[in-house]
């Protein structure tokens, strides 16, 4: 069987030899840079910058680092282990709200860096999957100190932790409302590019539209704000029931409602890392879409992976016996709005 492949990508349809190529798809100018054997910058920058969530974020690691040493400070001096514990609890998330930062700033840095083939926009789930790990280990760190606890208790200064307490709670909620500020800037950003690009398709068509990276800042936040809230829970029942052990029990509860939220950070930043997105909607989408062209075509091989917020690029092969372009094929698909890079092979027979 003589197999003829006509390819199109997203700034248009592809074919051999090169010259061909450079005439069909690239601006006059660029003719003479390709047979060098240079190319023309190309835009490989697939994510919105969120502005508002790098700076927010930022603020929030003042925040906690500021709220960080009053705890520990404050249980040096009381002689309160249950607020050295918390404070030291805090600091790790001060450095894994760090990596969130960074890597906003890192992203940014490097946007237009031609190196990275589909954007940057992992580098941001790369610092949601490294806050991840380091939640697990703040979960087993609480488990082992709570564990400890009841083995040995100590001595609780109950009203001067109660006070701190209930600081690093009103901190904690501040920073998660500093962070759903960023969260919403970027969704509301993504629905108006949508409605710039307004198609017969629904809505439905948006997925996996959430910043990873800010999650996991968020995430951080809540497992702190829980911690907090379960202590001064714990800290009541102890001041007025003298029930201490309360205490450490709260410890081991948090320590596991700290895991639930790593182990569903980590489900969602190594599916984005690895690229394990075959099962995504859009994949189902792309499959249908193609079984309802209006001419026969044999799909023989399809990739899909995210590149952004929502957004994905796709690379299939289908084999026709019917006069159909690459770019036809382009056409039908423009539904899925999210698909902002397409490479499409054409097999005839």
């Amino acid at each position: 069987m003589d197999i003829l492949n006509e390819v199109s990508t997203a700034q248009g349809p592809l074919s051999s030899p090169v010259g061909e190529c450079s005439r069909r798809c690239l601006p006059t100018d660029a003719l003479f840079a390709v047979h060098n054997g240079a190319m023309p910058d190309l835009q490989h920058q697939f994510n919105d910058v969120n502005p508002l969530a790098e700076r927010n974020t930022r603020r929030v690691v003042w925040l906690t680092a500021i709220m960080m040493i009053l705890e520990i400070v404050a249980g040096w001096l009381f002689h309160s282990m249950a607020l050295l514990a918390d404070g030291w609890h805090m600091s790790s998330h001060v450095v894994a709200l760090g990596l969130a930062a960074a890597a906003y700033s890192f992203a940014r840095r490097f946007a237009q860096d031609q190196r990275f083939a589909f954007g940057t926009w992992k580098i941001e789930v790369l610092g949601g999957y490294t806050s991840a790990l380091l939640l697990v280990a703040i979960a087993i760190y609480m488990a082992v100190e709570s564990i400890t606890r009841l083995g040995t208790p100590v001595a609780i200064q109950f009203d001067q932790a109660l006070g701190v307490a209930v600081l690093g709670l009103g901190v904690n909620l501040y920073s998660a409302f500093l962070l759903s500020r960023g969260e919403h800037s970027s969704q509301a950003h993504m629905h108006q590019h949508a409605q710039m690009h307004q198609h017969s398709a629904d809505d439905s068509h948006h997925h996996h539209s959430h910043d990873l990276n800010l999650r996991a800042a968020y995430v951080h936040v809540l497992a702190d704000a829980a911690t907090s809230l379960l202590a001064i829970g714990a800290l009541l029942v102890g001041k007025f029931l003298g029930a201490a052990w309360m205490d450490p029990v709260t410890g081991i509860v948090g320590s596991i409602v700290v895991a639930l939220w790593a182990l569903s950070l980590l489900r969602s930043t190594g599916k984005a890392l690895l690229d394990a997105e075959m099962d995504a909607p859009v994949v189902a989408e792309i499959r249908e879409c193609l079984r309802a062209a209006p001419a026969e075509l044999e799909l023989t091989d399809l990739h899909v992976w995210r590149v952004g917020k929502g957004k994905f690029a796709c690379a299939l092969s289908v084999c026709t016996d019917a006069s159909v372009s690459a770019e036809q094929v382009r056409q039908w698909l423009s539904v899925h709005k999210e698909l902002i890079h397409l490479t499409v092979e054409i097999q005839r027979r």
